[in-house]
């Protein structure tokens, strides 16, 4: 019987196997925009502290890269 359940079952242990391939890769891509994004903050930081940007410019970037790391983060908890 049981080569019968593994012939029966295979179908859907190959949709799961893909399933599980997709979200990894899906939630590789949350880690490297986070990375992404927190780089840009700390570059952000260095052109504000060297005066290439202004601080009403660096508001507005910053206040809009935090709120994307806000999505990510709910992404990667749910």
């Amino acid at each position: 019987m049981l080569i019968i359940d593994d012939i029966l079952l295979a179908p859907l242990k190959g949709v799961i196997w893909a399933v599980e391939k997709v979200r990894a890769a899906a939630l590789e891509e949350v880690e490297a925009q986070h990375e992404r994004i927190t780089s840009q903050l700390s570059e952000m930081y260095m052109m504000l502290e060297t005066g290439r940007i202004t601080e009403e410019e660096f508001d507005k970037r910053e206040k809009e890269l935090l709120d994307r790391l806000d999505k990510l983060d709910e992404i990667r908890k749910g």
